[in-house]
């Protein structure tokens, strides 16, 4: 999934800087084991950054009543992103077609796709199969939608989420990852970088998680009551979970077993511990105390981060990226936010939005040989931060009026949230009939 500039051609054996990889075409090209291998277990890792990763994460985060809601919010829509996918998702993103917004349905329902069938990796007569490709797609597709339930969760009818993704992954999700990651596609065009996704997975969430929350209004309470996460230790799992399963997510999208993954897991590493300790020392400056939930927040925003330039900077790179994240994001949800008065439950904006925008811009940066860059001697931040900034104005526009009106017509369709009485009383029973806890 990498989108490197012409800029980058200095380092083409690393990091080919032409068409996607998926988009080449190549003579007598071989089905690579080695990358194969690799490339299942990274779809595997993503996977378990959605279930339980992702769902233990906003579950913890959730009030007790509404735990069981979260998972199955979670479960659903990533389960619904899936099917949606493969039977049209995959050709209108990377199947067919060279349109700057979106591709075609030549590949609806994997037509033409075989067992023998290969996609081509960014080694010249080099591929893994296409069904693994498809499959680690998948899993970008499926974890982006459900990363906006984290906006809205505890009071969004379970039904209004579901009919807002199907819709969403149509009119937002494929195009972006179109124009971001395909050939012909608009910002794919302009030269524009981002590794694993900062536009198409976390600015995309982020921005869609806030105009949901603004949709559906705040919960009941909020600001008036205290509503702190009942299971800080679910979230610490899910955290940890997240980190792991981020291996395959930004390794992953190398689509090789190469050096390249290597200092995309390091980068892994690293921007994310530099996350942890920067948003726990802002905490620290601001006069608060050094908190669990603060270091996953971090943690998060230093994933988020990295994300864009995961194989596109250096170690200290990404530590820096990972510090500016934290800092940033813990602005916007501590001091921030508190004065804006919206009810983004899990802060899917401040952490993954700014987070994302924040990586997004900083990759210009750790693109340059002082940072430890592949950029070469001529390579020029200032005209790539044009093109970054291009980018994420494009995602955070798409996004913005794509959400609004997927959440608009899912309201319409089915109430959007649910009543007041079961909203207090929690949507585990009134949504479910059932209660993640029974003692």
């Amino acid at each position: 999934m990498r989108n490197f500039t012409k800029l980058t051609a200095v380092a083409m054996t690393a990091l080919i800087a032409t068409t996607p990889a998926w988009a080449q075409e190549t003579a007598e090209a071989t089905i690579a084991k080695g990358d194969t291998a690799w490339m299942i277990v990274a779809t595997v890792l993503v996977m378990a950054m959605i279930v339980p990763g992702l769902a233990l994460f906003y579950g913890g985060l959730a009030r007790t009543k509404n735990m069981a809601s979260v998972l199955t919010q979670v479960l659903g829509v990533a389960c619904l992103a899936m099917i949606v996918w493969v039977t049209f998702g995959y050709s209108l993103a990377f199947g067919g077609g060279t349109g700057p917004f979106i591709g075609d349905f030549s590949k609806a329902f994997l037509n033409g796709v075989t067992a023998t069938s290969g996609a081509d990796t960014f080694s010249e007569g080099v591929q893994i199969p296409e069904y693994i490709f498809i499959a680690f797609q998948m899993t970008f597709a499926a974890i982006t939608a459900a990363l906006v339930v984290g906006g809205v969760m505890e009071r969004a009818k379970f039904a209004t989420i579901m009919v807002f993704a199907l819709i969403w992954l149509v009119i937002v999700y494929f195009p972006i990852a179109h124009m971001v990651w395909a050939g012909g596609g608009l910002i794919y065009e302009w030269g524009a970088l981002d590794f694993a996704g900062g536009t198409v997975v976390h600015i995309n969430a982020g921005i869609s998680a806030l105009v949901g929350c603004i949709i559906l209004g705040p919960r009941i309470g909020y600001k008036k009551e205290a509503m702190p996460p009942h299971s800080l230790t679910l979230t610490l799992v899910g955290t940890g979970l997240l980190w792991v399963g981020w291996f395959g997510f930004n390794g992953g999208s190398q689509l090789e077993a190469d050096g390249v993954a290597s200092l995309a897991v390091l980068n892994t590493f690293v921007a994310t511990a530099s996350g942890v300790l920067f948003w726990m020392l802002a905490e620290a400056a601001t006069g608060r105390k050094g908190s669990l939930l603060g270091a996953c927040s971090g943690a998060i925003a230093g994933l988020v981060a990295v994300t864009p330039a995961a194989g596109n900077s250096g170690p200290f790179g990404a530590i820096l990226l990972g510090a500016a994240a934290a800092i940033v994001c813990f602005w916007f949800v501590a001091i921030v936010k508190p004065k804006l008065g919206f009810d983004d439950t899990a802060d899917v904006f401040g952490i993954h939005g700014l987070g994302g925008i924040v990586g997004s811009l900083g990759t210009a940066f750790t693109m340059m040989p002082g940072l430890g860059g592949p950029g070469d001697a001529d390579y020029a931040a200032g005209a790539q931060l044009w093109i970054q900034t291009k980018g994420v104005l494009v995602a955070i526009g798409w996004a913005g009026v794509g959400s609004a009106i997927a959440f608009t017509i899912a309201k319409l369709v089915t109430g959007g949230r649910v009543d007041e009485q079961s909203e207090r009383e929690g949507l585990d029973l009134a949504e479910h009939g059932e209660r993640a806890y029974n003692i």
